[in-house]
């Protein structure tokens, strides 16, 4: 294992670290392991409160800031954060209109920040849920009932954030999360395994001539293992995979092709070439689209296809501008 680290165990802090001392626009509380906006919570606004294991990045510190989050929280990494961290940004977004949190669905995930809502309830804060379980691969697994949260959490976090700044109430804010969530669905594919630091291994072993199809972004088994095919066919499978699963109407898509950890973008262009090859066949247009590095796995090698049914509202809250460490626009 070769990577730039002082310790394993320090790996999630001394990132913090980096973090805070590149963002002025970020406050970062590395002993709670709590990202915020610099200078408070607006009064009046809808909280915005999301997290999960570290390894991710940039989900979900990289989204903070105007037009998606107001706070995220880190554990360790491919592990929950704490309820007590969760229930700690809660507390810092809180500005009289109620929070809503984010939240993958892994089992961890959704325990955690559970019990931090009713720690805020019992305080008097109001809590809302917005679900992400967008991965078609397996219906149920180790890790999770029902779908697991991938990397539609981007296009959940935007839509939300977008109509929290615009000052709607928290039923209107955590109705387009849960919109959005339902009009997305994603797969993914590995080309090799990522590193957890403190394992010192990947997570899983593949032949030089081997793929996992439908991997989840802690490594987890997808759908089957395969023998590696040109991109053309990978995408093929890919597209069909999240079409047979995507709600059907008329609207069109927001597509986001995004790279594991260590795909280059070279090969992201290729991917995303493909899909709208695939699509535009299939008769699916393309209304937004999103490619490059967002919701990854440590270094692992793959790509995720997420589509987004986007409606006349949804495409307008995706445009509306958004300014974070990794996604910015308008």
């Amino acid at each position: 294992m070769k990577k730039f680290l002082n310790d394993p165990e320090s790996a999630v802090d001394d990132a913090l670290a980096g973090l805070a001392a590149s963002r002025p626009d970020l406050l970062v509380d590395r002993e709670l392991r709590v990202v915020t906006r610099a200078g408070g919570p607006r009064p009046g606004k809808v909280g915005l409160v999301s997290g999960g294991g570290s390894g991710h990045e940039p989900l979900h510190s990289g989204f903070v800031g105007p037009g998606m989050l107001d706070a995220a929280c880190a554990g360790e990494i491919f592990s929950s954060p704490t309820p007590d961290r969760v229930l700690a940004a809660t507390r810092a977004v809180s500005a009289g209109a109620g929070v809503v949190h984010i939240v993958k669905n892994y089992t961890g995930d959704n325990l955690n920040f559970d019990m931090a809502a009713e720690l805020a309830a019992e305080e008097g804060l109001e809590v809302a849920k917005v679900l992400v379980d967008d991965d078609v691969a397996v219906q149920d697994s180790t890790w999770t009932a029902g779908r697991r949260g991938t990397a539609a959490t981007l296009v959940v976090e935007k839509i939300t954030g977008a109509r929290a700044e615009e000052g709607g109430d928290l039923k209107a804010v955590a109705e387009a999360g849960r919109r959005a969530n339902e009009a997305s669905r994603s797969y993914a594919v590995a080309l090799a395994a990522g590193t957890a630091p403190a394992a010192g291994r990947p997570g899983f072993d593949l032949g030089d001539d081997e793929i996992e199809m439908g991997v989840g972004i802690h490594g987890e088994p997808g759908r089957l293992r395969a023998p590696l095919r040109p991109a053309r066919e990978l995408v093929a499978a890919m597209v069909d995979a999240v079409l047979a699963e995507l709600p059907a109407s008329g609207d069109p898509v927001i597509a986001l092709v995004n790279g594991l950890g260590a795909t280059p973008l070279l090969e992201l262009y290729v991917v995303y070439g493909h899909v709208a090859e695939e699509l535009a066949r299939r008769g699916v247009p393309i209304a937004r689209n999103l490619v490059g590095t967002y919701v990854t796995s440590l270094d692992m090698a793959g790509a995720s296809l997420t589509l987004c049914r986007a409606d006349t509202e949804m495409l307008r809250l995706w445009d509306a501008p958004v300014d974070t460490p990794a996604l910015r626009w308008g």
